[in-house]
């Protein structure tokens, strides 16, 4: 089948004609039919994630199941499935406990080398899916049996950026009726933090991006304002659309050092911080520890949006069957699994909002 791999740092993707590797007890094929092209996919293959290279990108996708191992209990061969960015095995303490996103298998699931290169070296899968592909291997816990007469394309993004993007706005932060919401970064996943703080009932969401595309689109998923940083002080900005006194919510989505202290400044006294952007392992954040202390902000990191996959993919996939979720707005740019380079070329500029691989 075909598969991309990302070899090292700086060199193209590569698209490969490899086996499909083994399935064991617990594993299932799912002969993929859409997969997103998320920014974590392009921190690993920048060497900007503890993931080693060569490793097969992806890692948000659908399709339908082709084989199971003898252990599988969750899926069936024919079901239609979406991966998960993180597993849910729903019996570890993490699982049992309300906190799926931190599953025990995480760290098992990840690093599971599933395939043989034609060099030699072997290489595992981003988050244990490797969407980017014709199929894929998976844990039984990283898919998720859905029903839906929703597109594969729209469907896709639910199993990271959409997920991540709207559980951190209902699920991490709790955006209340009424509220303010900042969002700095409006890719996919900022988008989808607009999408929930709308779904929620803020009444003022600004949507803060140098890209004008993506700020003219926050405003067709819900934003009321939005901010150009590089027209002046972004937190001021902010700052005059909120009363001066700053927003109830902020959240950054862009995984910056920087942009996380902007995220802190734009909120008021007792707002509530969301940190949803992946940073770089060598990145440092450093805050002025009187006034983080004093201004009772809270500042919360949000794993996969605080998702329980088993309960939270069922539940925005009614969102968007009941049109409250847009999903097909977010779509900018479609393309083949040969096109891969095309639709990371697309990301690096942050041409649009998100590039999925169909056919």
């Amino acid at each position: 089948m075909k598969v991309v791999v990302a070899y090292e740092v700086g060199r193209p993707l590569e698209i490969e004609d490899l086996p499909l590797p083994a399935p064991g007890p617990h594993d299932v094929v799912v002969r993929l039919s859409a997969s997103g092209i998320c920014h974590t996919d392009l921190t690993v293959i920048n060497g900007l994630s503890p993931l080693p290279l060569p490793i097969v990108p992806g890692h948000e996708g659908c399709g339908v199941v082709e084989e199971v191992g003898a252990e599988v209990r969750r899926v069936r061969v024919g079901d239609r499935v979406l991966a998960s960015v993180t597993p849910a095995c729903g019996r570890c303490w993490s699982c049992v406990n309300g906190m799926s996103n931190h599953c025990e298998l995480n760290a098992e699931v990840k690093r599971r080398q599933r395939f043989r290169l034609a060099d030699g070296r072997s290489a595992a899968a981003v988050c244990g899916c490797g969407t980017f592909a014709e199929a894929m291997v998976v844990h039984e816990a990283s898919v998720v049996a859905v029903q839906t007469d929703l597109a594969d394309e729209q469907l896709a993004l639910l199993g990271c950026g959409v997920t991540t993007g709207l559980g951190a706005a209902l699920n991490t932060a709790a955006v209340t009726p009424g509220s303010s919401v900042a969002v700095i970064g409006c890719g996919g996943v900022g988008q989808s933090v607009i999408q929930g703080a709308h779904i929620a009932g803020a009444a003022t969401i600004v949507a803060v991006d140098p890209m004008p595309g993506r700020r003219e689109a926050s405003i067709g998923v819900g934003a009321t304002h939005t901010v150009d940083p590089q027209a002046g002080d972004p937190v001021a900005q902010v700052r005059e659309l909120t009363g001066g006194r700053g927003a109830d919510f902020t959240f950054e989505v862009v995984g910056r050092p920087e942009l996380v202290t902007q995220a802190i400044d734009m909120a008021r006294v007792e707002g509530v911080v969301t940190l949803v952007g992946m940073p770089s392992t060598t990145d440092v954040l450093t805050l002025p520890a009187i006034s983080t202390v004093f201004s009772g902000k809270r500042i919360a990191g949000s794993v996969v949006g605080g998702a329980q996959i088993l309960r939270d993919f069922p539940r925005f996939i009614r969102l968007a069957e009941a049109g409250r979720l847009d999903l097909e707005s977010m779509i900018t740019h479609r393309i083949s699994l040969d096109e891969i380079n095309k639709g990371v070329d697309l990301l690096s500029r942050a041409e649009g909002v998100r590039t999925v691989i169909v056919g």
